[in-house]
């Protein structure tokens, strides 16, 4: 049984959020995480549930193309809703494929090998046929991942949010990127900021932020938060 403490936020009452973070190729830990979801369902009942992932599908673990079908192809938890987030690396990897060089080199530099590999890339193939390696679907889910999603008193985003600026007003770069000015503050952003991309091996809880980045595919684990009510526990494989 999944153990809740106090949560720095809340859900509206019957409401319930798993919320994944950085996955980066981590197939089997992802599989593994959305059955013990589908156990703590078949065992907690909610009135609603929604299934998050918090970007960062691909890049540096070797399977993210598994990643990216399996979550195409396949209902991963029954009977709840799906929603992902973009992280930097999908909005690297976008970019790259789009034909920019400069964003080419920092995919390369930041994991983009590895992907391209899985999606059957040779090493020496021209940036110019990278694209036709990647079917009409795949690209679909790429670009059409959200950017954020706000509910009860969390914000969920993959990095972090600039601190002192109105979501609204928020840039995209910040949102997918931003570490040092965000992790730093002590301030109160109004919400909870639920994040990723910034790894430790274990989740951290403050009060005005959560982050579930455990370093997956670098041999911590895959974790998802859970939420409800005033509550937040944690799930991991």
């Amino acid at each position: 049984m999944i153990q809740l403490r106090q949560a720095p936020a809340a859900l509206p009452r019957g409401r319930r959020l798993y919320v994944i973070g950085d996955i980066h190729g981590s197939i089997a830990k992802l599989r593994d995480l959305h059955g013990q979801i589908a156990a703590d369902l078949r065992a907690r009942p909610a009135a609603s549930a929604l299934l998050i992932h918090l970007g960062d599908y691909v890049d540096k673990g070797d399977q993210p193309r598994a990643v990216v079908d399996y979550l195409i192809e396949h209902d991963p938890v029954p009977d709840i809703e799906m929603l992902n987030l973009t992280g930097n690396h999908e909005e690297t990897m976008l970019a790259a494929l789009d034909g920019d060089g400069a964003a080419a080199a920092d995919w390369l530099w930041g994991g983009g090998r590895t992907t391209l590999v899985s999606w059957g890339v040779a090493e020496d193939a021209e940036q110019a046929t990278w694209p036709d390696h990647f079917t009409a679907g795949q690209m679909r889910f790429f670009r059409r991942l959200h950017l954020h999603h706000q509910e009860g008193g969390y914000l969920f985003v993959h990095a972090g949010i600039r601190p002192g600026i109105a979501l609204a007003d928020q840039s995209r770069e910040d949102l997918i990127r931003i570490r040092h000015d965000f992790l730093g503050s002590e301030r109160d952003h109004g919400v909870v900021v639920v994040h990723g991309h910034t790894a430790g091996f274990n989740p951290v809880v403050r009060d005005n932020r959560i982050c579930l980045d455990t370093a997956a595919w670098s041999g911590g684990p895959l974790t998802c938060g859970v939420f409800e009510d005033d509550r937040v526990g944690f799930l991991q494989a």
